[in-house]
């Protein structure tokens, strides 16, 4: 059966430029892209290249954001103003580019504060794309009410509102504005979300990890004699640990048996690493869902995309949080029965390798991380995602669309949810 026609469209993706919060979306935008869409895509040119990966047409909108020096406060309000004046100088420049040009829909980062504004200016409509956990039902009272009192707080939402009053947008009550959107698709598996059971599905639909086709992907090929394969990344923020991948190699680098690929970032000179066995492969940067779909276990700092694709590929993880959500992302992996949690003081060479033969070791841990697999990849990924997403431009009237039929048919690649393989496949056979 044919399915309904749908219609070219021009969907805008507006960002901010930290790549944990740029990756997740950018298989949505290949495969709208790979639909027949118009594409565009509004960050900072830190981060052209990768929105050019993926066939968008990519917009300049420079950031303030310290994504390059990665001086984050820690005091929320602060970093709340900085999200802030961000989104200031930023709307007069998506102004300029979206204007003359109007996208037919905006989504939008949840740090992108601007697109919101920008959308509700030019009466569009727009769909949140959250990388992260989504406030739930409560969350008014048992977070927000708190940081409301913090200091600085009354000074911050004055100046918010005051922002709001002259920029355009229709909503000018900052804790509504900033608050749950309208509508948002949750980029990660509900398994990862705080009180799930609260989180309204009138506003957000968790799609789980979006993934690409397997045949784009990057390959990773398990060394011939590797019985077992471990993964150690800090992503790519947290990667000035000298002394912490001293203590992996330490660890795991005279286990019989072990292959370990330890990615070090671009700060930490291999060697200040000391001696290293032929068993450990120290690399910059590596294909990190490759190599976990071969892999035994992940030792992460559990930000977000890491867990999410723990949870994808059933690997057991040894979580060493480091900062932002990622001391609760460790904590919800351990509640989940797959991860331990070790702290980066205690992360000495004996905790870390009794971690990882207490997690391999255990049948219990490979249920659970079997189990998980199949609910996150039933969350449907890309596909879903993008199906949600173009029928929000079904919804619209014809006059708000433009011309020109796209041929029905189903979503690209023909792939599972994710762009996954089915349970049973694959090198492991998980």
């Amino acid at each position: 059966m044919r399915t309904p026609a749908r219609r070219r469209a021009h969907v805008a993706m507006i960002g901010v430029p930290i790549v944990s919060h740029v990756l997740p979306s950018l298989e949505v935008v290949r495969a709208l892209v790979a639909r027949g869409h118009r594409v565009t895509y509004a960050n900072d040119p830190a981060v052209a290249g990768l929105v050019t990966s993926a066939g968008a047409e990519f917009v300049p909108c420079r950031s303030t954001l310290p994504v390059a020096t990665g001086d984050w406060p820690d005091d929320p309000i602060a970093a709340g103003r900085i999200f802030l004046d961000d989104a200031v100088q930023a709307l007069p420049r998506l102004r300029e580019s979206y204007g003359p040009d109007p996208a037919d829909l905006y989504l939008y980062d949840i740090g992108a504060y601007a697109a919101r504004a920008l959308a509700e200016a030019q009466g569009r409509p727009l769909l949140q794309l959250s990388p992260t956990f989504v406030a739930w039902r409560g969350y008014e009272e048992e977070v927000a009410a708190h940081l409301r009192r913090l200091p600085g707080a009354d000074a911050y939402r004055a100046a918010f509102a005051d922002w709001l009053a002259r920029c355009g947008a229709t909503t000018t009550d900052p804790d509504v504005f900033a608050g749950p959107p309208g509508r948002s698709l949750a980029l990660i598996p509900r398994a990862m979300q705080p009180h799930a059971d609260r989180v309204d599905t009138d506003v957000v639909t968790f799609v789980g990890l979006c993934s690409g086709p397997r045949a784009t992907r990057e390959s990773w090929t398990r060394p011939e004699g590797a019985a077992r394969v471990l993964l150690v990344s800090l992503g790519t923020q947290y990667t000035r640990q000298p002394e912490f991948y001293r203590n992996c190699v330490a660890a795991f680098g005279g286990l019989p048996g072990w292959h370990v690929v330890l990615q070090i970032g671009e700060h930490t000179d291999p060697a200040a690493l000391g001696p290293v066995p032929d068993s450990v492969e120290v690399r910059s940067w590596v294909p990190q869902s490759a190599i976990l779909e071969e892999a035994d276990a992940f030792v992460t700092h559990a930000g977000m995309g890491g867990s999410g694709e723990g949870l994808c590929t059933a690997t057991p993880m040894i979580a060493v949080p480091q900062g932002a959500e990622q001391f609760q992302n460790a904590d919800r992996l351990v509640e989940l029965g797959v991860a331990c949690r070790i702290d980066t003081p205690d992360a000495t060479p004996e905790a870390l390798r009794a971690a990882l033969m207490e997690l391999t070791g255990s049948a219990e841990v490979a249920r659970r991380a079997r189990e998980l697999r199949a609910h996150a990849l039933a969350e449907g990924g890309t596909p879903r995602a993008v199906s949600l997403i173009e029928e929000m431009l079904h919804e619209m009237p014809d006059s708000e669309l433009p011309h020109g039929e796209m041929p029905g048919g189903e979503l690209p690649h023909g792939e599972m949810p994710g762009g996954e393989l089915p349970e049973g496949e694959g090198a492991r056979g998980r």
